[in-house]
């Protein structure tokens, strides 16, 4: 992998530390049409193909059956804050299929507007396994389960007959084969798969901009990128930048976020995606890296730039508010030749 210098920290004028990454921007017929360091890097895609391990559920009808509208669609594809919103719809979604939290094979973990400096848990208050930023994702398999009628306790092995389905239908969406995906085990418990940052764009470019008729995934596609537009808070959650990102896109942009420097972020109307790795998984470079690819690409009007100005790279200031140094991109997007 020859991975480039992405985002650039200075004190005093003098360099102080250095994000490497990689950068592909790629339409939904998988063309490269931008790329920084290595477009073909394999990069663990963790929660970023969320929504591609919700087809299996899609496909069956199962979502119909249970009559799961945008809302639970969204947190199909969720990574969330852990906040009442999340859990009251994750706990609507279990009830549909008789379940209680008990049964979600992802462990439980300190809700993320508290791990990430959003809020505080209020004294005595008890977080459970529906808190978890992947409730949603398992919510949706445990549906899956009992509709097929198949066990529910080993549900996240990966030799367990849904796991051969989200790793069939992961692989079809970015266009691979199975065979192709190196596995891993994720921080849910289920398995996650490692694919070229190209592939993950072009499975984001499909999931924003494939139409319905274009092929069996796009009706699901569609279904499932409306839904995470249409509630970019239930995907992600207050003071969160996919939801910020995807307010600014005003509907065009389908934004996702993945755990150690993971992003990807599709246009609607143009049918393309990027996806980027920072190496060292710093978030705060990863995200600052994301606009200015957005910046970059043209994607972005005076107003989207305000908007996500608090997220770009910005001055660094003491603890006083004195300016101390800056953050700052110190990449270029190489154009494909036409």
């Amino acid at each position: 992998m020859h991975h480039a210098p992405l985002i650039e920290l200075t004190r005093g004028g003098i360099p102080e530390s250095l994000h490497a990454g990689s950068v592909a921007v790629v339409d939904r017929q998988g063309r490269l049409l931008a790329q920084v360091g290595d477009p073909w890097a394999r990069v663990f895609t963790r929660s970023t193909i969320k929504a591609f391990q919700a087809l299996p559920l899609l496909q069956s009808g199962g979502v119909q059956a249970l009559a799961w509208g945008e809302r639970e669609l969204a947190l199909l594809c969720a990574s969330h804050n852990g906040e009442a919103q999340h859990v009251q719809v994750v706990q609507g979604m279990l009830d549909s299929v008789g379940q209680d939290h008990t049964v979600l094979r992802c462990g439980c973990h300190v809700p993320l507007f508290a791990a990430l400096g959003l809020g505080t848990v209020a004294p005595g208050a008890v977080h459970d396994e529906r808190h978890h930023n992947c409730s949603g994702k398992h919510a949706g398999f445990v549906a899956y389960c009992v509709q097929q009628g198949l066990s529910l306790p080993d549900y996240t092995d990966p030799t367990h007959p849904l796991q051969i389905q989200v790793r069939e239908q992961v692989a079809s969406a970015v266009g691979l084969a199975p065979g192709d995906l190196a596995m891993g085990i994720d921080g849910c418990s289920a398995p996650n798969y490692a694919m070229p940052l190209a592939h993950l764009a072009r499975g984001y470019a499909r999931l924003a901009g494939e139409a319905p008729q274009d092929s069996d995934l796009g009706p699901h596609l569609a279904a499932l990128a409306d839904a995470m537009v249409a509630f970019p808070a239930l995907g992600s959650g207050t003071g969160r930048h996919d939801a910020d990102f995807m307010r600014a896109g005003g509907g065009d942009w389908v934004s996702k976020t993945g755990a150690d420097g993971v992003q990807v972020l599709g246009s609607r109307s143009r049918g393309e995606a990027f996806a980027l790795k920072v190496m060292d998984g710093n978030m705060t470079a990863q995200i600052a890296a994301a606009v200015e690819v957005l910046d970059q690409l043209g994607w972005m009007n005076d107003a989207q730039r305000a908007a996500l100005a608090p997220w770009r790279a910005a001055p660094l200031l003491s603890a006083r508010g004195v300016p101390v140094g800056e953050r700052r991109p110190v990449f270029r997007l190489e154009r494909a030749a036409v």
